[in-house]
């Protein structure tokens, strides 16, 4: 992701949103249509019930993707990569307090060490703390009511992106109006990685929806250290951000517990 949206830095962020968006809808609905699950989608759009908790996690997608695409383009892909870090730990918590999952002693320990690691990193890292705050804590939620939310991950994402679709493409059209849309005069590469946007977003999301609910926000929170800690060595060794006395006192402490948290898993896997 971080060097998708640095190969499209030359559009703005608000409008590379509402192209993911508007991208997303097209191959969604194709996706949907070839599955024969159009009916499925039009019962959920249909259901006040299932809409209202799909309206408030498509405005943390949206908010969410907002201030990553941003953070990309600010030289802020190490703080961005800290936001995902703390992600994971806010998933067990909120596990813990609002689904009633219980960790046993080895798993604990495993959180321990990882919470101790984005301890550090927090407390290295105040000036861009509330970017990694707003990004970690937005996904956070965002997984909590897909897992909570009866509907499947293609369904349900779509009508996620068929809520954002109208401002998306209202902003669209303005921009396309008084010529300021950069789709209008890019170059085909340009043109090529916007339409894939759809794709870019999709995939993962769809990926991300099938696994909340089929893992613990235990699990899934700590297997997601690996995502983070990619972009953080593409925000230090390819964009030349800085790696301070912080992230090598923390890094060990947060892969320590995911060490920990996987090898319980296994032994408990293996046992049952």
């Amino acid at each position: 992701m971080p060097l998708y949206f640095r190969a499209l830095s030359a559009v703005p962020p608000l409008e590379m949103v509402a192209h993911r968006v508007a991208w997303s809808v097209l191959l969604l609905f194709a996706i949907l249509y070839f599955r024969k699950r159009l009916a499925g989608l039009a019962e959920v759009l249909a259901s006040p019930r299932l809409l209202w908790p799909l309206a408030i996690s498509s405005v943390l997608m949206g908010g969410n993707w907002l201030l990553y695409i941003w953070a990309v383009n600010s030289n802020q892909v190490v703080a961005a990569s800290l936001g995902y870090f703390l992600n994971p730990m806010l998933n067990v918590l909120l596990g813990f307090v609002v689904l009633k999952e219980r960790l046993n002693r080895t798993q604990w320990l495993a959180v321990g060490f990882a919470a101790a690691g984005v301890a550090v990193l927090a407390a290295g890292a105040l000036s861009t703390l509330w970017i990694s705050l707003t990004l970690g804590g937005s996904f956070a939620i965002y997984g909590l009511i897909r897992k909570l939310v009866p509907t499947g991950p293609m369904v349900g994402l779509s009508a996620e992106t068929i809520l954002l679709l109208p401002a998306a493409l209202i902003g669209l059209g303005w921009w396309s109006a008084n010529g300021s849309l950069a789709l209008i005069n890019a170059t085909p590469t340009t043109t090529a990685l916007i339409i894939a946007s759809g794709a870019i977003t999709a995939f993962p999301l769809l990926l991300f929806a099938f696994a909340a609910q089929r893992l613990t926000l235990a699990t899934l929170g700590l297997v997601q250290y690996i995502g983070p800690t990619l972009q953080l060595g593409i925000g230090i060794f390819l964009f030349g951000e800085t790696l301070t006395i912080t992230h090598m006192v923390a890094f060990p402490l947060i892969w320590a517990g995911l060490a920990i948290y996987s090898v319980a898993s296994l032994r408990a896997r293996a046992a049952a």
